[in-house]
């Protein structure tokens, strides 16, 4: 197994109504939820619209095993916004954690994954989207909080 894919990290299930999913999986116990903070820390970024990533609405809920996100887009162009309008309500990606971005992305390129959306933080943590959904699978993240080292 390649090293970028051995540690999930999260499930992000696209929304139309970020408020309504919350107390949804509230009410069957599911939470507590809090607001992912703004993405406005990305710098480097590689999206089909930057107005678009900047306004989605995140939230999270950190389970034992894994987090568990909730992603609201609105209707600028996005992945998030196309998964919504064709396919509906779902999961639309597996986060997984790796410690150095770039090293991941190199992996997954190698390996033949297309990238279909990145963004680094100026310390060189940051997210690569990969294009994945095209081969029947779902969207694969890879995602660096922290550059080795620090």
């Amino acid at each position: 197994m390649p090293d970028f894919l051995k540690k999930l990290h999260h499930i992000c299930i696209v929304v139309n109504d970020i408020d309504k999913s919350q107390a949804y999986y509230e009410s069957i116990g599911v939470g507590p939820w809090e607001a992912y903070p703004p993405l406005v820390e990305y710098e480097d970024l590689e999206v089909p619209s930057v107005s678009g990533f900047m306004s989605m609405q995140y939230r999270i809920c950190n389970l034992p095993n894994v987090q568990v996100q909730l992603c609201q887009p609105n209707d600028d162009p996005s992945p998030q916004r196309i998964h919504l309008n064709t396919k509906g309500e779902g999961v639309f990606h597996l986060g997984f954690e790796v410690p150095d971005a770039d090293a991941a992305e190199g992996d997954a390129t190698d390996r033949g994954l297309d990238i279909l959306m990145r963004g680094r933080r100026p310390n060189g943590t940051g997210f690569t989207y990969y294009d994945t959904a095209d081969k029947g699978a779902v969207t694969l993240l890879t995602r660096a909080t922290d550059k080795p080292g620090k």
